[in-house]
């Protein structure tokens, strides 16, 4: 996994080199003082060398400048590494999520998702800045002030010294219990993000409901759990810190008392006793960097290890053969599909279709039937169980995902739409097209005259998921969409089913010019909206039960006959039920 991290410090070598070095020379500069008040102590003071001692301290301003230069230098561009690389790794989870099948979001939440994408990464992005500095700056740090000091008295130093073994071990005994904590929290706050994320989608519903009172309390209890889960982890984290501190406290101690041996015995002079003590104080920085660097590692680590499970995801797996899709004529043929949603039971089984090109299919039959999963088959979202689905006499898995989706028009009853303009929205369709092209598709959706009735035109914002629209009006923007699209294949799911009659009527007109020369699959309920296709086949439990014309299945007596008539009662029927 450390392997995984560093990769992404490539693209930034030449930045993240030039920030270590800026970094090594902050340590040097660190170092240069308690050197220069040994040499006042031992040298210049007592011997009124007046001349060096104001040459000395006048250089220490200088390093000081350049330490300050140096760190504007490391706080600025070293951050920026970080988030460069933050940058880079979100880019590839985004990529990454543009080829991960329908399963995978059928069964991950987006509030989940987007808590790896933006939170996860963020500690990720401190970790990769800080972590190599902290550790380059403090090894110079230790390592400089262990020679330097051997140099005065190796004894003393090695005394000194020998408590950072025990600080090593401990941070290390630490360091798994610090993991499983911190791991647990990312998750609780994937949690809270999920909860937080479906209540504000659904605030409307919450309201005309009156659930807000039940929309807190479920927030509440992830939140609760959430409290639990960084109570661990700081709790882990407070262990963890009390016991280092108390390690580097000893520090002093151990110096002040054998310092004060060597000094009372005349081994070492008072100069090279407050050098030991200044430089013991240098290095316990460095030593509490290295301290602080384990919560910082336990952090980042464990976002990037979330990071790792979404982008090893595996994608929608394209055969290596796969061809292009192209002058597509429209023929569809299912040849006994049989299809399940992961561990679910059967959804699909030996579905048989052949839809000519040009030609309307209808689907028909209770919800749950399966109508919509054939649907969701044909752009090749799932992948099937057994059988083959053709296109042209093509098995779609030999083609490109790219080019069959491209031949294939959606519109489906809850349209989704982008949070910007009707403009962007109805270019979804084809980002290529003029701005000419777009009007003529929302003219023939039957919305262009709506549109030029907004004081912005078609710059007007729609809002989060076209919330400014009504049903109808985001239905028909979908519909423009499509049609600037211009795909010989069209699936029509459930489009109408949740509009009034007379915006229904006014949709219809619209799709039933799309459907003209395109081979088209429609979903519906509504019978009347169907009865002119040229086949129509009923779905009920993952099987095709019947199939036929409008009047072939009306003459066969079956469930159709059944669903048309439950629809269409004679007036006086409709009476008797009422008494």
């Amino acid at each position: 996994m450390i392997r995984r991290f560093i990769q992404y410090y490539k693209p930034q070598k030449k930045l993240f080199f030039w920030d270590m070095v800026a970094a090594f020379f902050i340590s040097v500069c660190d170092l240069f003082y308690p050197i220069i008040t040994r040499n006042m102590l031992n040298d210049y003071i007592p011997n009124r060398q007046m001349r060096l001692l104001l040459i000395f301290s006048i250089a220490l301003v200088a390093i000081y400048f350049i330490k300050m230069l140096l760190n504007y230098f490391v706080q600025y561009y070293g951050h920026m590494v970080g988030v460069y690389m933050q940058a880079d790794m979100r880019r590839d989870l985004f990529r990454h999520l543009q080829k991960l099948p329908f399963s995978f979001f059928d069964e991950n939440e987006t509030g989940n998702i987007m808590s790896r994408v933006v939170n996860d990464l963020q500690d990720i992005s401190e970790l990769a800045h800080h972590g190599p500095e902290d550790i380059f700056i403090s090894s110079v740090m230790i390592i400089g002030s262990f020679v330097y000091l051997s140099s005065i008295n190796l004894l003393l130093t090695v005394i000194i010294f020998l408590f950072i073994p025990l600080l090593v071990w401990f941070s290390l005994a630490m360091r798994k219990r610090m993991n499983v904590a911190f791991m647990e929290s990312r998750r609780k706050v994937a949690v809270v993000n999920a909860t937080l994320e479906s209540s504000i989608s659904g605030i409307r519903v919450a309201k005309a409901f009156t659930n807000s009172a039940f929309e807190e309390e479920k927030f509440q209890s992830g939140n609760g759990k959430f409290v639990k889960a960084r109570e661990m982890s700081y709790k882990a984290m407070g262990q963890f810190f009390a016991g280092t501190g108390f390690i580097t406290d000893m520090f002093n101690v151990v110096v002040i008392l054998a310092g004060g041996v060597f000094t009372y015995r005349g081994t070492i002079s008072y100069g090279d006793f407050a050098a030991f003590m200044l430089f013991v104080n240098l290095f316990i920085n460095p030593v509490k960097k290295l301290i602080n660097f384990m919560e910082q590692y336990q952090n980042g680590m464990t976002g990037f290890q979330r990071f790792c499970e979404l982008i090893d995801q595996p994608i929608e797996k394209e055969r290596p053969d796969a061809g292009e899709l192209t002058d597509v004529k429209g023929e569809i043929c299912f040849e006994q599909v049989n299809f399940t949603y992961g561990d679910s039971k059967e959804v699909l089984h030996d579905i048989n279709l052949t839809i000519r090109p040009g030609e309307k299919l209808a689907l028909v039959g209770p919800s749950g039937g399966g109508k919509s999963t054939i649907c969701h088959l044909i752009p090749n979202f799932y992948e099937l169980d057994s059988g083959m689905i053709r296109i042209d006499g093509k098995p779609i898995d030999e083609i490109t995902f790219a080019s069959l989706r491209k031949n294939i028009g959606i519109v489906q009853q809850d349209v989704f739409l982008f949070n910007g303009s009707i403009r962007e929205n109805i270019a979804y369709g084809d980002l290529d097209a003029s701005g000419e092209e777009i009007i003529q598709a929302a003219k023939r959706a039957n919305i262009h005259d709506y549109v030029m009735s907004m004081p912005e035109g078609y710059e007007t914002n729609i809002g989060e998921r076209g919330i400014k629209l009504s049903g109808g009006q985001k239905q028909r923007l979908s519909i423009a969409r499509v049609f600037l699209k211009n795909p010989a294949i069209l699936i029509l799911d459930e489009a109408t089913s949740a509009l009034d009659n007379t915006t229904e009527a006014l949709i219809q007109n619209a799709l039933d010019e799309l459907c003209q020369g395109r081979t088209t699959i429609v979903v519906a309920h509504r019978l009347s909206t169907i009865k002119n296709a040229d086949e129509i086949a009923v779905v009920t439990k993952g099987r095709i039960v019947e199939k036929g014309t409008h009047e072939a299945l009306l003459a066969q007596g079956g469930i159709y006959k059944e669903l048309y008539e439950s629809q269409f009662k004679p007036s006086s029927d409709r009476t008797d039920l009422m008494e």
